[in-house]
């Protein structure tokens, strides 16, 4: 009767970790929903919504970026060091125009994507240390060319941190269209299928043929250029480029983004409609504890939990 009760448990257990990493974000975002309608005043305006999307901008076009890197069973530390070095530019070069300082800071995160690539690829130096030896520089280097916090007067720049189309901000079309183009891109392109096998087995892909060290090289500027692009779309909401702050933590935030999304962190999976849900799920729960009256901190161990959680379900599901 015991044998029997066990057998019938695994399978039951089993169902339920599948339908958490699966599920479990879709449902974690709803419960939050719901609960802020029913406690948290002045939830369910307009103003909010708006507020809301734009804070979470950032950390999903941070996230799809990371979710490639996931994919291949890497890592990027370096986002956050990448969107602090590209507001350190778009500062220094606001002069020569507001779409070329844009251009050289994107630039700066693909090159940073670069050498993350390249340590990975043709080096075989493991994701987490190429990505945290980046991580490093990139800060420094940011501080280097702008040691503190510097206003940005720009009409350009305004119009792109503060105007919308139809009530909706352009950070939020930008972050919105970046999660087609990347979606697009892993179930309909050659090279997102490249990403999964690569991530699958890398010595599998290498004997197939593939160009693993070019696809490796390509999802970091990926990442490298997409967190550029965070950086200045910060930068324009803020009015202010401060590379002492800016990105701080957003790595972390990214990947849980990707892990709570369901992308595992074995590789060979890239799920970017959980990731745009995972990022969504972070900024619910940051705004539910802030609203609360909960200090900043509990949101790290929040996210923390969530992060254990998630990995927790993978894990167990990928061993049976």
């Amino acid at each position: 009767m015991t044998d029997l009760t066990l057998a019938r448990g695994t399978p039951d257990r089993t169902r339920l970790l599948r339908l958490l990493q699966d599920y479990g974000v879709y449902t974690g975002v709803l419960v939050l929903l719901l609960f802020n309608f029913a406690f948290t005043p002045h939830f369910a305006s307009a103003e909010n919504f708006r507020t809301q999307a734009v804070q979470v901008a950032p950390v999903l076009i941070v996230a799809l970026g990371m979710a490639l890197a996931i994919g291949t069973e890497g890592v990027d530390l370096s986002v956050g060091s990448v969107m602090a070095l590209a507001t350190s530019l778009l500062s220094l070069y606001l002069g020569y125009g507001p779409w070329i300082a844009v251009l050289i800071a994107v630039l700066a995160g693909a090159v940073v994507g670069v050498a993350n690539g390249a340590l990975i690829a043709f080096v075989g130096v493991q994701p987490i240390v190429a990505t945290l030896a980046l991580m490093v520089a990139g800060r420094g280097l940011a501080l280097v060319l702008l040691p503190q916090l510097k206003d940005v007067h720009d009409p350009g720049l305004a119009a792109l941190g503060s105007g919308a189309v139809l009530g909706v901000p352009y950070l939020v079309l930008i972050a919105a269209a970046l999660a087609l183009l990347v979606t697009f891109v892993m179930r309909r392109t050659t090279f997102g299928r490249h990403v999964l096998a690569v991530g699958d087995s890398r010595p599998a892909a290498r004997l197939a043929g593939l160009p693993v060290r070019r696809v490796l090289v390509v999802v970091y500027v990926c990442s490298g250029a997409l967190a550029a692009v965070a950086g200045v779309l910060a930068t324009a909401r803020l009015a202010a480029s401060d590379p002492t702050s800016l990105g701080t933590l957003m790595e972390l935030s990214a990947i849980t983004a990707v892990v709570v999304g369901g992308t595992p962190l074995s590789g060979g999976r890239v799920r970017i409609g959980g990731t745009v849900a995972g990022a969504v799920l972070i900024q619910l729960l940051t705004t539910t504890l802030i609203k609360h009256d909960l200090p900043p901190s509990w949101t790290q161990i929040a996210q923390a939990a969530v992060i254990v959680l998630a990995v927790y379900a993978a894990r167990e599901r990928g061993g049976r």
